[in-house]
């Protein structure tokens, strides 16, 4: 048995992918990305329309529960939290699937773990932003708290150890985000090819620490059995990422009730 992996070199895998998790959530959840307020404040667009009719088609395009409308401005943080465990959780889960199409044999490998655990970090990096908890450190206490049953010093998980390498850091995160990168210079938004080659190398990042990615919230035990059956692995592992999810959101509401402010 190899030697057990210690919370600087947990802190050392996850600041770097915390960081490269920012860019993705961020744009989603404040910078308009279906364009509908934008729509609804473009007049200009429905200026034909009889005005009754234009005062309703506006009316439900703000009306709209995702990011960038009204209607999400007024929902609690509980409620945006379900929309981004179910709505971009189903998006998530099924990358993360994916490989279950291989069985038991996909099992054997570390990849369908540390997809799952980087959905999971994307998801916990979301919901800590609707509470308000934005830094960096919190947000790796977080994450290691509800996928790996660890609570990290508030020293360590800041980086202000000796041990921290921030150029190494800064380097890390850089090459996890280089596609969100590339997709806005090229598109002016993130594409949805831009989101999942991100997911994917923000879960290479995490094979650094690939025996904690083991301890991450999953599906029941029947799930793993439909798993580990050819072509239908993938329904099971989807289901089981769909489970864990909800475990992931459950342990996330505990540890903000006990940490309000991220502290």
């Amino acid at each position: 048995m190899g030697e057990a992996i210690s919370d600087r070199q947990v802190v050392a895998v996850l600041r770097p992918f915390v960081r490269g998790c920012g860019p993705m959530v961020d744009a989603l959840r404040d910078a308009d990305p279906f364009g509908l307020q934008a729509r609804g404040r473009r007049d200009d667009a429905l200026e034909d329309v009889e005005p009754g009719l234009k005062d309703k088609l506006l009316d439900g395009i703000t009306s709209v529960k995702v990011p960038g409308t009204a209607a999400w401005a007024e929902m609690t943080g509980y409620q945006r939290t379900d929309w981004w465990v179910n709505r971009v959780g189903r998006f998530t889960s099924l990358i993360t699937a994916i490989p279950g199409i291989g069985g038991a044999l996909a099992d054997r490998l570390p990849v369908q773990d540390a997809l799952g655990a980087a959905s999971q970090g994307v998801l916990l990096c979301a919901i800590a932003g609707e509470y308000g908890v934005t830094d960096v450190g919190a947000r790796v206490r977080l994450i290691a708290w509800v996928l790996f049953e660890r609570d990290i010093d508030p020293v360590i998980a800041a980086g202000k150890h000796a041990e921290h390498d921030k150029a190494a850091e800064d380097d890390e995160a850089a090459k996890l985000t280089e596609e969100l990168d590339e997709s806005k210079k090229k598109h002016g938004k993130v594409t949805l090819k831009a989101a999942a080659g991100t997911l994917w190398r923000l879960g290479r990042g995490l094979l650094g620490i690939v025996e904690e990615l083991e301890k991450r919230p999953r599906g029941k035990l029947f799930h793993r059995a439909l798993g580990k059956l050819p072509v239908v692995g993938m329904a099971g592992d989807y289901l089981g990422e769909r489970s864990g999810l909800k475990r992931v959101w459950k342990r996330a509401h505990e540890w903000f009730l006990e940490h309000p402010d991220g502290a």
